[in-house]
């Protein structure tokens, strides 16, 4: 491993951070491109002010900047900006998601601490229906008809995470829609002897079978980590008894063989698709974050083991699986927080500030390594391109928001660099989605 001085990691995320703020443009409030392909005039994005590749999602780097720096003039506008356009759509705005709607919203408020969150919370209250919230996603023919979705990024787990965010932040109001949230992921339980289990869309709203994707984003993990959550926030055993029995069938749906603990990236397996990725998402970095979450909740045994151990399982599974390499096309193409390297840092970095284990550090540090190395410089600028091998012309334009831009791996890299000066007490940015991976001193809004 090459041994870097801490500041490398600094120029080169202020680099990647100077390009993305480059290319915010200015047309009824600010807004950033998908991605920036030479040559082509950039279009406004149909989710232009969200979390994940939405101008919304910069919030996030700000906020890790502010424990690094004051913000410049620059990035005072911007952040004013952001949340003045975020408050004047909330009264009209219809999308749940956890990277795009309301609960974006509340998130990138909170992370820009302004006001706005009570308004978000009680639209999406007013949108509330008995069986949850309604949305665009899935429908014919794959899906009936006003299909509800329950995962932890489309649906009710997602809506759960922010409202619960919210409530640790003193948002009125809070506490009902969590509770509802979780009310209806409770109806739709699927309860087997191994177990709880919850789909991303329930059984009845799908006119033929469909394979599960049990990992964070859009599966059992997920639904399980938001229910663990509540929980411990709403002071529900009912709650945390629904996410351990989760927990207990999750771990029947995957390989726990030696150390490790990874999941199936669908169940059955697809052609043309990995058997098992290792991210955020989809893999075994976002599964992990199940296991503090019932930890926090009082869960002291899940199968016969410790949350806790569960949760390094799944960590020792990321650290051998071979990445950040890119052993073969379609096995890690992608650097970015969602399907790719960053998002993996992110999650190393948690836990070494949790449990202090250098191992995660080290690992961090590798992962950090490999963005130094794929960093296309251009001037003053960075930014970084990923593979879609399977496309004509496999090269992808570069990004530019947080969850699969430069924006998100800038802000990995400060905080990397943050942590190597000022070591694992420093402080960290608790956002909605790892805020109970954190110390509990710094899981930030309320109660921990």
């Amino acid at each position: 491993m090459t041994v870097r001085p801490h500041d490398a990691y600094r120029r080169l995320a202020d680099d990647a951070w100077r390009w993305v703020l480059d290319q915010v443009r200015w047309e009824d409030g600010p807004w950033i491109p998908e991605s920036v392909t030479p040559g082509e005039v950039p279009q406004v994005p149909g989710q232009r002010d969200g979390m994940h590749s939405g101008v919304g999602g910069l919030a996030y780097v700000l906020a890790e900047i502010r424990l690094t720096r004051a913000w410049t003039d620059e990035e005072h506008t911007l952040a004013g900006a952001v949340a003045d356009r975020l408050r004047l759509g909330i009264a009209d705005e219809e999308d749940c998601t956890f990277f795009d709607g309301l609960p974006s919203a509340i998130g990138v408020l909170i992370a820009l601490q302004e006001p706005g969150v009570d308004a978000a919370i009680a639209r999406i209250a007013d949108l509330a229906t008995p069986d949850g919230w309604p949305q665009t996603v899935l429908g014919p023919p794959r899906y009936l008809p006003d299909t509800r979705i329950h995962d932890a990024t489309l649906g009710t787990g997602g809506v759960l995470l922010a409202a619960l965010w919210a409530g640790r932040h003193g948002a009125p109001g809070a506490a009902a829609v969590a509770g509802h949230a979780a009310q209806v992921l409770l109806s739709d339980a699927e309860h087997l002897p191994t177990g709880t289990n919850w789909l991303m869309a329930p059984q009845r709203f799908r006119p033929t079978p469909s394979p599960q994707m049990p990992n964070f984003s859009h599966g059992l993990a997920g639904i399980a980590t938001a229910l663990a959550c509540a929980g411990s926030e709403l002071d529900r055993p009912d709650l945390t008894a629904a996410a351990r029995s989760g927990a207990e069938h999750l771990v029947t749906l995957g390989d726990t063989s030696g150390k490790g603990f990874v999941l199936p990236l669908h169940i059955p397996t697809l052609p043309d698709f990995e058997d098992v990725t290792y991210t955020w998402c989809h893999g075994p970095t976002g599964t992990s974050l199940l296991f503090p979450a019932l930890h926090r909740a009082g869960v002291h045994d899940v199968a016969g083991e410790g949350p806790l151990s569960w949760h390094r399982r799944c960590l020792h599974s990321v650290r051998i699986s071979g990445l950040p390499a890119r052993l073969r096309p379609g096995f890690w193409d992608n650097d970015g927080r969602c399907c790719g390297t960053a998002g993996v840092g992110e999650v190393f970095l948690d836990s070494w500030q949790r449990a202090r284990d250098e191992v995660d550090l080290e690992f961090a540090i590798e992962l950090a390594d490999a963005l130094v190395e794929r960093a296309v410089h251009d001037g003053p600028h960075v930014y970084w391109q990923f593979v879609e091998h399977r496309a004509p012309e496999p090269l992808l334009p570069p990004g530019v928001g947080w969850m699969q831009g430069a924006a998100g791996m800038a802000a990995f890299l400060f905080r990397l660099s943050r942590l190597l000066d000022d070591g694992p007490d420093a402080a960290a940015v608790p956002r909605m989605d790892n805020w109970w991976a954190l110390p509990m001193d710094q899981a930030s809004g309320g109660r921990c």
